[in-house]
This record gives structure tokens, sequence and C-alpha cells, in this order.
């Protein structure tokens, strides 16, 4: 497999630091992977991740524009029913899940693809984002004086040992939300680099490197709209001006 993956990932361009803009988008590696069923179906669950993110941020109308990478845009704004392995267990209208429990599908089954392709990564990634997840629900509860543990997700699947209080703290003190989330994906880029298969030429090399790309994708789409926002706000201020 490793030699499989040889001209596969040496032709992948050259990924920057942390805020840099990504040199491919998730969409092209998806292509660039396509005779590797394994491989694709790790980059499809890495990105599948990001949808669920667009989908909670749209129905919670933070953000109108959408970029959906696996899930169809009906799917990400609540109009057409999800993939039957994102269906919750419960009793629920097909397009009404509880976020909660969409989050706890998704880690299931991207648990359920780790163990089918053998990827360490991925069961790793997951240990982490879980983990992390649940330390802000932590510090939320606390902050609200409620018990965290009715509004944790996939407990099972945290890595228990990882200790995310340095970042929750620098979290909680962001400036705003946008830099809030920058923190937090600055902290998985971290991650990333102390897990990364480098020069392995294995699927979880590509998995990492897709993970990356993933957290720059995000990084400019955010920073983009945080532009775009900062932008028309001024053009009403000016027009306001005008009027008056």
């Amino acid at each position: 497999m490793a030699m499989r993956n040889y001209y596969t990932i040496i032709s992948l361009p050259l990924l920057g630091d942390w805020g840099t803009l990504p040199p491919v988008s998730p969409e092209q590696l998806l292509e660039h992977v396509a005779d590797n069923p394994a491989a694709a179906d790790l980059l499809r669950v890495l990105f599948l991740s990001n949808d669920i993110l667009q989908r909670e941020a749209f129905l919670a109308g933070e953000k109108t524009e959408i970029q959906p990478i696996i899930l169809s845009a009906g799917q990400i704004r609540n109009e057409s029913p999800l993939p039957e392995y994102l269906k919750s267990s419960e009793e629920h209208s097909p397009r009404l899940i509880p976020t909660d429990e969409l989050w706890e599908a998704y880690f299931s089954y991207a648990d359920r693809v780790a163990h089918r392709v053998g990827s360490i990564f991925l069961a790793e990634w997951i240990g982490c984002e879980v983990a992390l997840r649940n330390a802000l629900v932590s510090a939320r509860a606390k902050a609200l004086e409620l018990d965290p543990k009715e509004y944790y997700v996939a407990a099972q699947l945290a890595d228990e040992q990882l200790d995310f209080t340095s970042l929750i703290d620098e979290w909680s003190m962001a400036s705003n939300p946008l830099v809030g989330l920058q923190v937090l994906d600055k902290g998985r880029w971290e991650w990333i680099n102390r897990h990364d298969r480098w020069f392995s030429f294995d699927n979880d090399e590509l998995a990492a490197y897709s993970a990356k790309v993933m957290l720059l994708y995000r990084w400019q789409r955010l920073t983009e709209e945080e532009k775009n926002h900062s932008s028309y706000n001024d053009t009403k201020l000016n027009s306001g001006i005008g009027e008056r």
C-alpha cells in the first residue's frame, strides 16, 4: 500500500504553516485519491465533519452561505434527509435530528470506518475531536452551573489522556467567536503535527494531510466571511451617514 501511495503523496502540493491558504481543495483531494477506495473513505469521513459544522451554523442562523463537500446543499439546509449512516437511533422526523445526536451518529460512523480500513490516524483523530468537544461542553456547563455529562457526545470514544485545559483557557479569553474558533483549530493543527504519518506513504499520511487541508480551508472560509461581514457593516454605516 505504501508504494501504491508513493506517487499519489509526492505529487501533492506542499502545505504552508497554520493560517496560510490551502494549496488544494477538498474536492481536488477526493479526485486525487479516487482510485484508492480506502483512502477516499478516510477523506470523506474527515470532510463530512466540516459539512456537519456548516449545517449546524446554517440552522443556527450564523451563516447563509454554504460550501458542502460531502453532503448536498439540501441536506446542509435541512431540506433533504441525511444519509442513513447519520440517522439517529431515536425516533425523530427524518429532517429534525438534534445536533448532539447527529454528532453521536457521526463519530460512531467514523469509528466504524476507522476500524474497517485499519486507520490508526482516524481512530486517534476521533479520540481527540470527541475529547475536545466534551471539554468545551464542560467549560460551558460550568459557566451555566449544569451537569456536563448530560451533554457529552460519544464519550466512550474520547481520548481521556488528552488535557485541553490551556487550549480551553485561551479559547475562553478570545476577543470574539471567530478568534475563538481559530484558537481551537490551531490546537487541532498542532495535534495533527504530533500525529502526522510523515513519509510513511500509507493511507494515514493522506488522511493527516487532508485533515490539515480541511483546517486551512475552514480558516480561509471563516476569514473571508468575517471580511465580508465587516465590509457589509462598513457599507451600511457609510450609507447611513450619507442619508442623515
